[in-house]
């Protein structure tokens, strides 16, 4: 016989279902977050690059080793920022990373000479690594039990472009009427606002728990070790070129007359094409299949790249939205393949080794191709690079038979 007060006290079904479904909007809505604070905070270099060339009178090669030294530690510790978070926990890890990069602002807004503005990227760079494998990963876990993982993990993606496009727009604003160490200064409060926020937002490893233990069918990959080696070599040449231009992209504005101010407007319309990219994309991706989106985009990408620098500041302008859209759908639809070409229980390894590949090739690119625009010119290494881009194209033909076996 059952004990009445034991039954009352029971919780119901429809309540267990809303806690279950406020515990993945809040976990959705703090990934999110910490996606769009920190590829906010990653993007905004490239407004600030053309700033710091003339204040420390620097090459285009260490130019780009500031851009990549920032990308080079964010790829370099993801694998390491995922096994700490095992033993500290993910929720810890992510607030203390997010906390890092804003104190690395702060500290580049005090920078008085260029080894203080390197080690501060480095140390930004170092904070920025727990951000992807740990927050998708949480995404992931909290949206497992209720379905609807793949659009949970399309709005993370997009919440990313939202930070790329809104932040160097505001810095490019501050630069108007302050100075860019005090602009700095205030996107290094914004990262340790957005450590606070995520402190309160994210679930407690408790309920965590509690959510996995009714996933009902894990996903799992059928697996392909060749297919997810093209992939993987796939996304680090598009990572890399798309890289590459973007820290060429601000001198080619500049050499066509753009002032600091059309620089993050520019940045901005390309962010913005770029969301959209993803989100289209990855619809074109379903429709017509991963190979073919991306001969489209990639093609697409690499024309636009060439006509960039012909076209006058006002047409560059005007296209790219466009540009953004191939430069960046691309990712989205590799990103959406790593589940299906990763071994059966190895879906969360897959995922660190194409984040650490694609932001491994984004990192390595600006130094190798700022050392070609030192010894040749701006337009010859944007020409190369829009040439490397077509790589790709045999490489998901090799994706597609992987996914086909």
């Amino acid at each position: 016989m059952n004990d009445p007060h034991t039954t009352a006290l029971a919780p119901e079904p429809h309540a267990i279902a809303i806690s279950d479904k406020s515990l993945r909007r809040r976990s959705l809505f703090a990934a999110c977050g910490a996606h769009a604070v920190h590829d906010g905070l990653t993007d905004v270099i490239y407004v600030l690059l053309p700033i710091w060339q003339a204040q420390f009178a620097i090459s285009y090669a260490m130019v780009g080793l500031l851009r990549g030294s920032y990308s080079g530690m964010m790829a370099g510790f993801q694998l390491l920022a995922s096994r700490m978070a095992r033993r500290w926990g993910r929720e810890r890890m992510l607030v203390g990373g997010t906390a890092l990069a804003g104190l690395a602002y702060l500290i580049a807004g005090q920078a008085g000479g260029l080894a203080v503005l390197l080690l501060a990227l480095l140390l930004g760079g170092l904070g920025a690594s727990t951000q992807h494998p740990l927050a998708s990963s949480i995404v992931t876990d909290t949206h497992e039990a209720g379905g609807g993982v793949k659009e949970a993990l399309s709005q993370y993606n997009f919440a990313g472009d939202i930070g790329k496009t809104l932040i160097p727009a505001l810095v490019g604003l501050l630069l108007l009427v302050c100075s860019w160490q005090a602009s700095v200064s205030l996107i290094g409060l914004l990262g340790l606002a957005a450590a606070g926020l995520l402190w309160w937002l994210l679930p407690k490893p408790g309920e965590l728990q509690a959510i996995q233990k009714k996933v009902l069918k894990p996903i799992a990959g059928s697996g392909s070790a060749g297919g997810f080696r093209a992939l993987l070599a796939t996304g680090t040449l598009d990572s890399a070129v798309r890289m590459g231009f973007l820290t060429f992209l601000p001198f080619l504005l500049k050499s066509k007359g753009a002032g600091t101010a059309g620089i993050g407007v520019a940045l901005s319309l390309l962010f913005v094409g770029g969301a959209f990219g993803k989100l289209l994309c990855g619809y074109l991706g379903a429709r017509i299949g991963m190979m073919k989106t991306v001969w489209l985009t990639e093609s697409m990408t690499s024309v636009l790249i060439v006509a960039a620098l012909w076209l006058p500041l006002a047409g560059i302008m005007a296209m790219l939205p466009l540009l953004g859209l191939a430069l960046n759908g691309t990712s989205s639809v590799l990103y959406g393949v790593v589940p299906e070409l990763a071994g059966p229980g190895k879906r969360e390894q897959a995922f660190a080794l194409f984040y650490t590949g694609t932001i491994g090739g984004g990192a390595l690119s600006p130094v190798l191709f700022g050392a070609l625009g030192d010894h040749t010119s701006v337009p010859t290494a944007l020409t190369v690079l829009a040439a490397l881009l077509l790589l790709t194209l045999p490489l998901a033909w090799k994706v597609q038979k992987g996914l086909r076996a």
